[in-house]
């Protein structure tokens, strides 16, 4: 088996750190000993944007928050799905993950964070969030492995009652909170709910062939 090369390492904010591991062509973020993508699997990434974008049909030059650009699948998928007028706002909190993108994984970011659409904040998913009101038309989250701060325990703001009504307060009538998560959460699920939005929990297969293990995505719908 080719040997996993350490590329890179990145401070997170409260102290963690991600490692950038590159084997033969593919890539690999990895937080402790928990992989936080890679560039072999991509499906439920994209599904994220494409899903999404679905459920928005009809609406003129959507808006989309996206929170965490992690290896580019969900916002290229955006990119590739936004019929013109449309435009993204990408933030991201650990600026090493946009050097990489521009760096050691250029080709497979292909140009996406220089698109016109895209607007790019170095910064605080839960401040940008918490700066809108009624801005967004979708707020796509993939910060973490699932509705907890794994990654910056800061971000347990975003999954907490207080957190969602912030999320939704931030979305357009109609507008789609969705959020990624490794494994389901009943109690995130009810959370949603509690917080008065129409919940759809999707099962989705974590690589394009429809194999690999089995994610999440919850498509919370302000009513």
């Amino acid at each position: 088996m080719t040997p996993r090369e350490l590329i890179d390492t990145a401070p997170v904010p409260g102290g963690q750190e991600l490692k950038l591991y590159r084997r033969g062509a593919d890539h690999m973020i990895v937080l402790d000993r928990n992989e936080l993508m890679s560039s072999r699997m991509s499906g439920s990434e994209k599904a994220l944007a494409v899903m999404t974008l679905e459920r928005l049909k009809g609406r003129k030059d959507p808006h989309l928050l996206i929170g965490g650009y992690g290896m580019g699948f969900t916002l290229r998928a955006a990119l590739a799905e936004l019929r013109q007028g449309g435009r993204v706002t990408l933030v991201e909190l650990v600026p090493k993950i946009i050097a990489w993108a521009r760096g050691p994984m250029v080709d497979l970011a292909a140009g996406c964070l220089d698109d016109p659409r895209v607007r790019l904040i170095e910064g605080d998913v839960v401040a940008e969030i918490a700066s809108a009101r009624g801005s967004y038309d979708a707020i796509l989250l993939d910060v973490d492995n699932g509705p907890d701060g794994l990654t910056a325990p800061a971000n347990d703001r975003l999954y907490s009652a207080g957190g969602l009504a912030i999320a939704k307060a931030a979305l357009k009538p109609g507008g789609i909170l969705a959020i990624w998560s490794a494994a389901p959460d009943a109690a995130f699920t009810r959370r949603l709910r509690d917080a008065g939005f129409l919940v759809d929990e999707v099962a989705v297969k974590a690589r394009d062939n429809g194999k690999g293990p089995r994610h999440v995505i919850w498509f919370a719908q302000k009513r």
